[in-house]
């Protein structure tokens, strides 16, 4: 990747604003892990082994993977039904149940396709 002397400085904002995002959602993955391992592995979308994984990570071990360049954490409203949900002006309790089961069904759908 060619990347001009003018943005340079740019770019290593980036990095640094991408590793602070890391960082900050590695610590709270971990973090509701520890309280609700179920809840986390929903909430997350990880499987068991990352969420063992997770928790038993040092700060040492979890401050150096967010020091990555890339994203650690990704959007899970990755498809029209879910983006239409959460833009709706339904009242707060029904959209988040909505988009419950629409994130359980998906949850679902990825679980059954892995033992298939």
């Amino acid at each position: 990747m060619d990347i001009d002397s003018n943005d340079s400085g740019a770019v290593a904002e980036v990095h640094k604003e991408i590793g602070d995002i890391n960082l900050a959602y590695m610590l709270l993955a971990q973090k509701l892990v520890k309280q609700d391992k179920a809840a986390a592995m929903f909430r997350l979308g990880i499987g068991p082994e990352l969420a063992e994984l997770l928790a038993s990570m040092s700060l040492s071990q979890i401050v150096k993977l967010a020091a990555s360049k890339l994203l650690l954490c990704s959007f899970r409203l990755d498809n029209k039904p879910m983006l239409t949900v959460a833009a709706d002006d339904k009242s707060s309790g029904l959209q988040q149940a909505h988009m419950s089961i629409l994130m359980a069904a998906r949850h679902m759908r990825e679980n059954t396709a892995s033992f298939n």
